[in-house]
């Protein structure tokens, strides 16, 4: 794996159209000496259970995502990147709910 994040919250999107396929929409907040960010990750390739509250999404470019079960959600570092998408994709971008069962998705890539 090339990089290796653990967001401290995270939400799975589905990126409909021509090329349908999932992505990590994951945040860290900031502290005293550093701001809150973001990353969106490069497509979701497989995810592996690593134990009951932790998954590893394994992306397309090869880097992982390890999130915490009770960490997903949105959050002021990544809500407002979520509304932009919205409002550029429309109905063609939507969030999963938290309960989503992981291993039941074909992931496309």
């Amino acid at each position: 794996m090339s990089s290796y994040y653990t967001p401290d919250n995270w939400v799975v999107l589905h990126m409909k159209g021509d090329k349908p396929h999932y992505k990590v929409l994951a945040g860290w907040s900031g502290g005293y000496a550093t701001s809150d960010s973001w990353r969106i990750n490069s497509g979701i390739k497989e995810v592996i259970q690593e134990t009951d509250d932790k998954f590893l999404f394994v992306g397309a470019s090869g880097s992982a995502y390890a999130c915490h079960r009770d960490a997903y959600g949105l959050r002021t570092n990544n809500a407002y990147i979520w509304e932009r998408l919205k409002e550029l994709h429309g109905d063609k971008v939507e969030m999963l709910d938290e309960d989503t069962d992981w291993s039941a998705i074909d992931w496309l890539i």
